[in-house]
């Protein structure tokens, strides 16, 4: 009896889909069945001469006990292939005792081919290409039996002895062997299954079965020597065998069902949602023996991925920009994938044709599906979880803002980039700071200052190269440290912080806001041994205070002798708010302003003074920006405008009509109470608010600044003259014109000095001048320190000048007697080219 699977697994697939390989193997068996066909129809005949049948009977009887092996098979569905369990052993017993050896291949080939044949038309078990290959197959193999067989004793019409046991005992064996190696070998050729592990676990799994038909063949020999009624006997218990052989096949292969679903399912327990699916489809493979697995996974962003397996091994995934199709044909079965009613996927899994889906197909594909949905369920969720640790990590460590690493992550990553070089390899510490950054956050908000520094981080970015780290240290703040390989000098240094001060200064638009901003960076080098990342950045703060205090250098680099007194900064602020109670250290240094035409006094600048009484006196440069950052800037302007208006009113008890200047920080200008202080002090002082002129100065390009407008506006209402200070070194000082109406406009100094010899210089002067005249303004000179300068400024057309070719800064009081000497002089048209009485 053959108790092998039709090739052992799947169905045959449509030929267009077997390789060719397979189909060259079917032909060779063909062409083997009818040589060994051929050859045993021409081998002599031995046929006992007292033979009562004729030779045409003995065949036919032949024919159709190889015939009745196939018809009578046990035909199981395993899986979505088809398992046949033949009398084949049997059969080819019965044959060898009722035939002609030579003539059993022959009987063989027809039986099989006729049986399965009917089993084509009646039951659709097989294509034609099948039957062909199934009786070409049990040919050879009943030849080869034949073959052993014959060589042992020649069994047709002898008593059952025991030679003759064993001898056909040995072809049933041979005939096994050789169809299951045939069998096999297709497979290989098919489907690339093992040879040698696929033979042992076939006759493993028959070899009980192979006992029991050889058994059922010596007994029917046995019984037709002995007395034919006996066979009468024989049904029942074929049919007793023919159950328990089905129960045992039944049981062994629910047996390897449980065991391809518990490998299936552990193969699940991942967390990696490309392995999960792939072990899915690989599992629907096996448990199914499907042709294709078509696995539908939900991205986290919503849409389908497909990962895809079919019989042959290939596959792989892609991404779907729809919700696949969830219906399939009559061989398709298909299953959404939830977990606790969320829908993950979808499974659809294609049988070979012509294969229905059976009731145990649907319960082990929901059974499967259902284990594959939670294990998708968890390898999502993981990646969720890790995708959020992973973003938590990166914002330890980076600022929101700008996605720059965080001051904590530069001082970390920058020591260990310190300590990955030699001790004496020299490095470099930048810190980039935003110059009235806090005007842009008051004026336009909090949004734009934080566009503004995304922006500026970008364009840091884009020059921050290999092996160098950039980072947000907090506020308007930036470090660059160049520790790369390269060893660094000075000069490259404060090269590449000039560059960065460049970038930061180039015009952004913020919130469809032109806006531009200065910057200042502090620099130091030092040997990466010498310090680490928080004693650097200490340095180079102090360096970057030193840059913003002097003038427009806007880089600097730090000075170790200068450390302490940078240090003694910390208590600068407590000094100053002392010295604004004192009356004698905090002082004005007064500048006057003459006419260019008459030499006549036309205004008076006041400066500040600090008789520090331990570190002498101190210019504003060096104390006034602290003022500027502190909560003490309004109280430290309205001292000196108070100091200012004495001046004023002194003044103008002498008969003088002379304005005096104050400058005001562009933080003053955000004070919604500075116009109501200034008019309390002009009450106090009983000045008039036509004799006080507040300078300002515009650095930051801004279109919308409701705040300034409203305090501009405000003094204006008081009467007190706006002048604008530093004309033509802003980025909008034309647009600021147009927008408020100002009294007065000073040409910067740095213009005035180079009229000699740059023309652009000289063009911008003469422009300004015109540009005054044009719209109605007084127009004042800053910085004449020459007779040709003040001689090239009166062919201009200007109408007043300021600067040490006429007076330097002098003290409070002698500034009235130096303006009733410029007024009796002017009176007498006396033009003196230069005034002295400065301090």
């Amino acid at each position: 009896m053959s108790a092998l699977r039709a090739g052992l697994g799947r169905v045959a697939r449509g030929a267009g889909d077997v390789p060719a390989r397979a189909h060259a193997f079917t032909g060779f068996l063909i062409v083997g069945a009818v040589v060994v066909t051929i050859v045993g129809l021409l081998w002599p005949a031995t046929i006992p001469t007292d033979d009562p049948l004729p030779p045409a009977a003995r065949f036919g009887i032949a024919c159709g006990v190889m015939a009745l092996a196939q018809l009578a098979s046990l035909r199981l569905r395993i899986g979505s292939g088809r398992l046949s369990v033949t009398w084949g052993e049997a059969a080819l017993i019965i044959g060898l005792y009722v035939a002609p050896s030579g003539w059993l291949a022959a009987a063989t080939f027809a039986g099989a081919f006729a049986a399965w044949l009917l089993l084509a038309v009646f039951a659709k078990l097989r294509t034609p290409i099948e039957v062909v290959h199934i009786a070409a197959s049990q040919t050879v193999a009943v030849a080869a039996a034949v073959t052993v067989a014959c060589r042992l004793s020649d069994p047709i019409g002898a008593p059952l002895t025991p030679p003759l046991a064993g001898a056909l005992v040995l072809g049933a064996l041979t005939y096994l062997l050789v169809g299951a190696l045939l069998a096999v070998v297709f497979l290989r050729l098919v489907h690339g299954v093992p040879v040698f592990a696929t033979l042992l676990r076939a006759l493993r799994d028959k070899m009980l079965m192979v006992v029991g038909n050889v058994l059922v063949g010596l007994a029917v020999v046995a019984m037709v020597d002995s007395d034919p009624r006996w066979l009468l006997l024989l049904p029942p218990v074929l049919w007793l065998l023919h159950q328990t052989y089905g129960q045992r096949l039944r049981a062994a292969d629910e047996r390897r069902a449980w065991e391809e679903f518990a490998g299936a399912t552990s193969a699940l327990k991942k967390l990696d949602e490309d392995e999960v699916a792939t072990a899915g489809v690989a599992g629907a493979l096996r448990l199914l023996v499907a042709e294709r697995v078509d696995l539908d996974v939900i991205r986290m962003d919503g849409g389908w991925r497909r990962y895809h397996g079919d019989a042959d091994g290939g596959g792989g995934a892609a991404d779907l920009d729809e919700r696949p199709a969830t219906e399939g044909d009559e061989s398709t079965l298909v299953r959404e994938l939830t977990v606790r009613g969320q829908l993950v996927g979808q499974i659809r899994v294609a049988l070979p044709r012509p294969t229905l889906p059976s009731a145990r197909d649907e319960f082990a594909l929901r059974s499967f599906g259902d284990t594959l949905a939670v294990a998708l369920h968890d390898a999502v969720t993981h990646r969720a979880w890790a995708l959020l640790r992973e973003r938590s990590s990166y914002d330890a460590v980076h600022d929101r803002t700008t996605g720059l690493l965080d001051r904590t992550a530069v001082v970390a990553q920058g020591d260990a980039a310190l300590r990955r070089l030699g001790r004496d390899h020299p490095i470099a510490l930048l810190v980039v700071d935003i110059k009235q950054f806090r005007t842009v956050n008051d004026t336009l908000g909090h949004a734009a200052g934080d566009e503004l520094l995304a922006a500026t981080a970008a364009r840091m970015n884009t020059l921050t190269g290999p092996g160098e780290l950039l980072g947000r240290l907090g506020g308007d703040q930036f470090a660059l440290l160049l520790a790369g390989p390269e060893r660094m000098t000075t000069s490259r240094a404060l090269d590449r912080a000039a560059e960065m001060v460049e970038a930061v200064a180039t015009p952004t638009e913020v919130q469809s806001i032109q806006l531009a901003v200065e910057a200042s960076a502090g620099v130091v080098v030092a040997a990466a041994g010498s310090a680490n990342v928080a004693e650097l950045l200490r340095r180079a703060d102090i360096a970057l205070r030193y840059a913003k205090q002097d003038g427009g250098a806007n880089t600097a680099c730090y000075d170790p002798s200068r450390d302490e007194s940078s240090t003694d900064q910390l208590t600068l602020l407590a000094e100053l708010r002392e010295a604004l109670e004192a009356e004698d250290q905090l002082v004005l240094a007064l500048q006057p302003a003459v006419d260019l035409t008459t030499g006549a006094p036309t205004g008076v600048e006041a400066l500040i003074r600090w008789r520090h009484p331990r570190r002498g006196v101190l210019k504003p440069g060096d104390f006034v920006r602290a003022a500027e950052e502190s909560d003490l800037l309004g109280a430290f302007t309205l001292y000196v405008i108070d100091r200012a208006l004495r001046v004023a009113a002194d003044v103008a008890a002498h008969g003088m009509d002379v304005p005096i200047a104050v400058n005001l920080s562009a933080h003053n200008l955000l004070d919604q109470h500075l116009p109501n202080a200034v008019a309390e002090l002009l009450r106090q002082h009983g000045v008039g608010p036509e004799r006080l002129v507040l300078e300002i100065t515009e650095t930051v390009v801004m279109s919308d600044q409701e705040i300034i407008d409203e305090v501009l506006a405000g003094l204006r209402n008081l009467g007190v003259r706006i002048a604008l200070d530093d004309f033509g070194t802003g980025y909008s000082s034309l647009a600021f014109l147009a927008r408020v109406p100002v009294d007065e406009v000073k040409v910067d100094r740095s213009f005035v000095m180079r009229m000699a010899e740059s023309p652009q210089a000289a063009a911008i002067v003469r422009f300004t001048i015109g540009l005054g005249q044009e719209l109605g303004l007084r127009v004042v000179a800053e910085g004449v320190e020459t007779a040709a300068q003040r001689a090239a400024l009166e062919n201009l057309g200007c109408a007043a000048a300021q600067g040490y070719h006429f007076f330097k800064p002098m003290p409070a009081d002698k500034i009235v007697a130096v303006l009733s000497q410029l007024t009796d002089s002017a009176r007498a048209k006396v033009f003196p080219l230069r005034a002295d009485g400065s301090a």
